[in-house]
């Protein structure tokens, strides 16, 4: 007769399966955990996002927007200074380049009554001094002559004044008179009447086509012989340094 074998005594439990379910069940605690963290974290983002501000942030608000117009209206209060400041330093600088050109001027008079009156000046008879002559409209020129004497102190010296021209077209020499360049048949001469000097002016019209070359003063004295003066019309032309009298 067969013996029967005992039963076979059960298997110890694993210890590990237990720790290996506490571990799956931590960390679905610990996602949930930081899923709940992450939405409470939104919603106070959203919060402070759309909330209304409190009293002390609107106070701060204005106060930034009082600021910010201020520096505004100072920027621009400034930029028009500086344009004022700007337009006055140029107006002072034309007037300063006015007042140089005043005072040359008047150092170029002084200058010149000096050489007619003054204790040294040297003796000259009767003498155009300068002819100036500036264009006009169309083929009219006005002329400046300065007549000056002081050989004759205090005496009155009078007589009459007139222009000739002499100059080229078509290739040929011409030589007009007072009274062509005035345009107006036996044209009197213009009266002077001075003791040391004398400006005198007047306008002639030249004709068209002719390049003016040379112009003769000639000045006819109530007593004594007449004065003839040439100048070359480039001469005459050019621009009088300021203060010529």
């Amino acid at each position: 007769m067969n013996a029967t074998p005992p039963p076979a005594a059960p298997a110890p439990p694993d210890p590990a399966a237990p720790a290996a379910a506490a571990h799956g069940h931590g960390l679905a605690y610990a996602l949930v955990a930081l899923f709940l963290l992450a939405l409470a974290f939104g919603g106070w983002g959203l919060w402070k996002t759309f909330a209304p501000l409190p009293d002390d942030a609107r106070a701060q608000l204005r106060a930034q927007q009082a600021r910010l117009a201020q520096l505004e209206q100072r920027v621009a209060t400034l930029t028009r200074s500086d344009q004022i400041s700007r337009e006055a330093n140029r107006d002072l600088q034309g007037t300063l380049a006015e007042r140089d050109e005043e005072i040359a001027g008047l150092r170029a008079d002084v200058a010149f009554y000096e050489r007619f009156v003054g204790s040294t000046a040297q003796r000259r008879g009767l003498s155009v001094h300068q002819l100036q002559l500036q264009a006009q409209d169309g083929p009219a020129w006005h002329f400046t002559a300065t007549l000056t004497q002081n050989l004759n102190r205090g005496a009155v010296n009078s007589g009459r004044l007139t222009l000739a021209l002499e100059g080229s077209r078509d290739g040929r020499l011409q030589k007009l008179t007072w009274a062509q360049l005035r345009q107006q048949p036996d044209a009197p001469g213009l009266a002077y009447s001075f003791k040391y000097f004398q400006q005198l002016e007047g306008d002639i019209l030249l004709p068209a086509g002719l390049q003016p070359i040379r112009i003769i003063v000639r000045l006819v004295p109530a007593r004594g012989s007449a004065v003839e003066q040439s100048f070359t019309w480039a001469e005459a032309a050019a621009r009088p340094a300021a203060g010529t009298p």
